[in-house]
C-alpha cells in the first residue's frame, strides 16, 4: 500500500482476518496513517471470505488533491478514500457494487475506526450529486455485524438510515473557501458531549431540532427548483449555527469563517461553515449568472486568508441494482 500521505510503501498480510505489516516498522503507525483504505480492504475482504472467495494479492496506491502539502481540506477525504478503496479492491475481486453496497461497507469499514461519523462524506462519495442523508445508528449496525457477518448486515435494514437523490439548485452556483485551520470533526463533537450535563443541553436539543427541519425544508427547496427558499435555509442554517457556537462555546466560527460568510452576504448569496466547524472549509451558494460577484467573493475570500477551491459538486454516480 502506498498513499502521497505516507513517506514510504508498505507491505501487509493477512493474519486471520486481519492486515498486518510485513516486514520492518511500527504496525500501529502504518496503520493509523493508512487506516481507512487498511479498513476498507478487511471489510471487502471479509465479505470475500463470507462468499468464499479467496482475497487475491493486491496493491493499493492512494493520491488525492484533497490536501495541499499534507495537509486535508477537510472536504471529506477520508470517506471519499474509503469509498474509492471499497470500489476498487470489490471491483479488482470480481464483485460489482451498488451505491448502497459501497456505502454500506465503507460505513462499516469507517464506524469500526471512529463510531461518532455520521458517513455523510462517505454517502455523498458512493451517491454523488445532491443527496439528502440520514445516517444510520452505528451502534446497532457495528453489533449487527459482529452477530450476523457483513453479507446479512448489507442486506438487513439500518435504522434511522436514509438518503434520497435530489436534483441540483437550478440556478446556484456553490462555492468552497478553505481556511487553512485543519479541525477535527470527532473533537468537535466530542467537545459538545462534554458539556452534556451543563446549560447548554436544552441549547443542543434546539440546535438538532432546528437543523432536522432545515435539511428536510432544503431537500423540499431543490426539489421544487427553489433556489430562493434553497438559500433561505442556508442563512437559517448559519444563524442557528452561530447560536449553538455562543452557548455551547465550540469556536464554531473562527474570524476566517466568519469573514468567508460576510464576503458572501454582501452580494446577496447565503453561506455557513461546513462539516464541524472551527476551521477548515465554509461554502457558498452564489447566482450562478451573476460572474462579478463570484469573482468579488473570490477576491475577498483570499484577502482575508480564505483559499478558493476549484471543486464542484461530482455528478450522480450510475446505480447498480444487481450485486454480483
Amino acid at each position: 500500500m502506498s498513499s502521497d500521505l505516507t513517506p514510504r510503501p508498505t507491505a501487509w498480510r493477512w493474519h486471520k482476518d486481519r492486515l498486518v505489516l510485513h516486514g520492518p516498522g511500527d504496525g500501529a503507525q502504518a496503520r493509523a496513517g493508512l487506516a481507512h483504505v487498511v479498513g476498507a480492504v478487511e471489510t471487502v475482504g471479509a465479505l470475500l471470505a463470507e462468499r468464499g472467495l479467496p482475497v487475491p494479492e493486491l496493491g493499493v496506491a492512494v493520491s488525492s488533491r484533497l490536501h495541499e502539502g499534507g495537509r486535508k481540506y477537510g472536504l471529506g477525504s477520508s470517506g471519499a478514500v474509503t469509498v474509492a478503496a471499497v470500489d476498487a479492491v470489490a471491483a479488482f475481486c470480481g464483485v460489482e457494487l451498488s451505491a448502497g453496497e459501497r456505502y454500506r461497507l465503507a460505513m462499516l469499514a469507517s464506524a469500526r475506526i471512529d463510531p461518532k461519523g455520521s458517513g455523510g462524506d462517505l454517502a455523498a462519495s458512493a451517491w454523488g450529486g445532491w443527496i439528502l442523508y440520514r445516517a444510520p445508528e452505528r451502534d446497532f449496525v457495528l453489533d449487527l455485524a459482529r452477530r450476523v457477518g457483513i453479507a446479512r448486515t448489507l442486506a438487513a435494514p439500518w435504522p434511522g438510515h436514509e438518503v434520497r437523490r435530489l436534483p441540483p439548485p437550478a440556478g446556484l452556483r456553490l462555492e468552497v473557501g478553505w481556511t487553512g485551520e485543519p479541525v477535527s470533526t470527532t473533537s468537535q463533537v466530542a467537545g459538545l458531549q462534554r458539556r452534556g450535563g451543563r446549560p447548554d443541553t436544552a441549547a443542543r436539543r434546539r440546535f438538532t431540532q432546528a437543523s432536522n427541519r432545515l435539511v428536510e425544508a432544503a431537500a423540499g427547496a431543490l426539489e421544487r427548483g427553489d433556489d430562493a427558499g434553497l438559500l433561505a435555509q442556508i442563512r437559517t442554517a448559519q444563524a442557528e449555527l452561530a447560536r449553538l457556537d455562543e452557548a455551547a462555546g465550540l469556536g464554531i466560527f473562527t474570524p476566517r469563517l466568519r469573514r468567508l460568510c460576510e464576503a458572501a452576504e454582501a452580494v446577496g448569496a447565503a453561506a455557513k461553515p461546513s462539516g464541524a466547524g472551527g476551521g477548515d472549509c465554509g461554502i457558498a451558494l452564489l447566482d450562478a449568472a451573476a460572474s462579478r460577484h463570484i469573482c468579488q467573493v473570490r477576491r475577498h475570500w483570499t484577502a482575508a486568508g480564505v483559499h478558493p477551491l476549484p471543486v464542484r459538486p461530482a455528478a450522480q454516480r450510475p446505480e447498480r441494482t444487481s450485486q454480483s
